[in-house]
């Protein structure tokens, strides 16, 4: 099952266990099954602390790592190929007990959680999102035994995501019923679960000591501005809602200039792993909820803490822009989607449209058009706007039909997922419903802007207006990235632009005599 290069990495790995581990299969005659088997005997045969027996589960195919120990237990539901590779390799090494990557504190929350918690994850094999997801619950089931979760692959099970009515992933269930949907940290299933948890970190970030660059937001624009004014010798902070942002649900990343491919997941980890190079708080599962002005700026946060610093970097990204027509929210997750590459696979052999022509667009058409039975791709404007060797591709395609000046009116269902959308031509009048599986929007980008408001100067479409060193119109407030009018949305210019904002209030500071006693340290 796994080549010689695979199983050379794995051997290395497995040399970190700790104590003896157990693989439970459930098997029967499937070519799945088989794969699940042999993969099973792999693992067994790299590490004499490893053993496999042949037992009926809930599910088949499937394989159970148990740590006889503490009785824990990590099920996979399927065959853990793909991105959720990792997510196998981490359940051997945590149930082997290897040390699980998370703060002290956080790791004995999780031991002292009350009750039985039994979590079902629904991924497909090419979702970005969903082994961090799987990771966090396989971390909590390694450390409480209380705690169990099942990595479903949903594309194998499919009478289960039927019944469920699942049309996007990683969805989470606790106990048979719906937990969460989409990306989720330990740290946020920790906050949903231990209701007096936000409470209690709130009163940790109440007490922190003003800082000198409070950067809030933690993409590439955030890391990049943060690094640099920790090499300042500022007293740095970063407030994010989630680290990566954006970047994080990318895929193939190939214009990162001096790197020839990655992949968004990777280059949020390096972007994570270079900040904490530096003396930076991170301060992460944390939203922004207001900005006032004073002696120190004051920024509160959803669960009740207020940050001080004597400047802030906003550098808060942006998040896909929705249709805003009936039926959207509604029928969310049960058919409209947002991610082709996390989604797609559960539309297979079905047919779905893509609305909007531009590069992301139309680059879905073309990754869902190898999945699905049929793509339609809707334009509002008169001609499509990707590049002309996408547009060449897509329309080599023989189950991709592109429709223009069609603006989307309506999306229909029957009450419990998407059979079809309405939209208008928008040259004639005519009103026309295409019969759908599936709606993927890819029309742009959202400023993540709107708790600013009335706070800094903004454009119509609510961009934050900076100026060539990234400062806003208030004085000791920058911004950087996604967020603000920078004329192209791009990875690469977010970080420029993170970089020019973060001098830009280093020399705010310098100006304005920073009193080092204060806990300033102004390096030359």
């Amino acid at each position: 099952m796994l080549d010689a290069n695979v199983k050379n990495q794995l051997n290395t790995y497995l040399q970190n266990l700790k104590h003896p581990v157990e693989l439970v299969v459930s098997i029967d005659d499937s070519k799945k099954a088989q794969e699940l088997k042999s993969l099973a005997t792999d693992i067994d045969s790299l590490s004499s602390l490893i053993s496999v027996t042949d037992q009926v589960g809930e599910r088949t195919p499937s394989m159970s790592v148990i740590n006889p120990q503490l009785n824990s237990k990590i099920t996979f539901a399927g065959l853990p190929m793909g991105h959720e590779f990792t997510s196998l390799v981490l359940a051997l090494l945590h149930s082997g007990g290897h040390p699980i990557k998370l703060e002290a504190d956080v790791i004995e929350q999780i031991r002292q959680l009350p009750g039985e918690y039994r979590f079902e994850t629904y991924v497909s094999l090419s979702c970005q999102t969903c082994p961090e997801v799987v990771q966090a619950l396989n971390m909590m089931a390694a450390i409480n035994p209380n705690i169990t979760n099942v990595m479903i692959d949903g594309s194998l099970f499919q009478d289960e995501v039927n019944e469920r009515n699942i049309m996007a992933v990683p969805s989470v269930y606790l106990n048979g019923e719906q937990f969460s949907m989409g990306a989720i940290s330990t740290v946020e299933i920790l906050n949903k679960l231990d209701v007096n948890a936000a409470g209690r970190k709130a009163e940790q970030l109440n007490e922190k000591e003003p800082f000198e660059v409070l950067v809030i937001g933690g993409g590439p624009a955030g890391a990049s501005a943060a690094i640099y004014a920790a090499r300042k010798g500022l007293r740095t902070g970063i407030v994010a809602d989630k680290f990566g942002g954006q970047v994080a649900e990318t895929v193939g990343i190939e214009n990162f200039i001096s790197v020839k491919a990655t992949e968004g997941p990777k280059l949020v980890a390096n972007l994570e792993a270079h900040v904490h190079e530096y003396d930076v708080d991170i301060m992460n599962n944390q939203r922004a909820l207001s900005l006032k002005s004073g002696e120190l700026f004051e920024l509160e946060l959803e669960n009740g803490a207020v940050l001080r610093s004597k400047t802030v970097l906003l550098a808060t990204g942006a998040r896909w822009r929705e249709m805003n027509v009936p039926g959207e929210q509604e029928y969310r997750g049960s058919g409209v989607a947002y991610c082709p590459h996390c989604d797609g696979p559960l539309f297979k052999g079905k047919r779905v449209a893509v609305i909007g022509g531009g590069n992301s667009g139309i680059e879905a058409a073309i990754d869902l058009a190898n999945i699905v039975e049929h793509v339609t791709v809707l334009e509002f404007d008169s001609s499509l706007r990707a590049d002309e060797v996408l547009q060449r591709k897509a329309k080599s395609m023989g189950n991709i039909d592109i429709i223009t000046q069609a603006m989307t009116t309506e999306v229909t269902g029957d009450g419990k997922r998407v059979n079809g959308l309405n939209y208008t031509d928008r040259a004639t009048g005519e009103s026309h419903h295409v019969e759908l599986a599936g709606i993927f929007v890819q029309i742009g980008l959202v400023p993540n802007s709107e708790w600013l408001k009335d706070t800094i100067d903004m454009t119509a479409r609510g961009e934050i207006i900076v100026d060539g060193k990234g400062e806003t119109s208030v004085p000791g407030i920058f911004a950087a990235g996604d967020v603000t009018n920078s004329a192209y949305k791009q990875i690469i210019i977010a970080m420029g632009s993170g970089a020019t904002a973060s001098l830009g209030a280093f020399d705010y500071l310098i100006r304005h005599d920073i009193d080092e006693s204060a806990g300033g340290n102004i390096a030359a």
